[in-house]
């Protein structure tokens, strides 16, 4: 899929097996911000890590890993996973943005909102009934940018260290 970000044309494609150190080597992006204070930034990016290479390599079905690139460079500018799950409440089929990273580089060019755009329209091709995610407190930057796409707080998780 083609979409236009900014100055830049991206092309969204499955990722492939050459994609998988370039999706890996995004999981420092998902630090990027103040962690609750609890979190510890390793154990996150080892838990984030841990959790791309399971589907990875696995690719169990209901997850799907997608690569955004510049179409006229070819360059790799980052990537979104989605996940097919039952809606807990509904029963009904949800697409769930497990995982999105977008590279320095292309920090605030509109990748990431191109990313979200292919994330809905994949959701609507799988008849989902909703979009989903889960985004940490501290992350300002993405938040607002899943609120500007429509996106709204349905359930807020709490935790308390023990």
């Amino acid at each position: 899929m083609h979409i236009q970000a900014g100055d830049t044309e991206v092309f969204i494609r499955a990722a492939g097996a050459d994609d998988d150190d370039f999706i890996l080597g995004l999981t420092d992006r998902f630090v990027d911000f103040d962690l609750p204070k609890w979190r510890k930034r390793t154990s996150v990016i080892d838990g984030i890590r841990r959790d791309l290479i399971k589907h990875l390599e696995d690719q169990p079905p209901g997850s799907f890993m997608f690569v955004a690139e510049d179409d006229s460079s070819g360059q790799r500018l980052g990537f979104v996973h989605l996940q097919t799950v039952t809606d807990f409440f509904t029963g009904h089929l949800n697409c769930h943005v497990s995982d999105l990273a977008v590279s320095k580089q292309a920090d605030g060019k509109g990748v990431g909102r191109a990313l979200l755009q292919f994330a809905e329209s994949f959701a609507r091709e799988h008849r989902c009934e909703r979009l989903t995610l889960a985004v940490f407190p501290g992350n300002a930057r993405a938040r607002e940018l899943y609120e500007a796409n429509g996106f709204g707080a349905e359930l807020i998780r709490m935790a308390k260290p023990l």
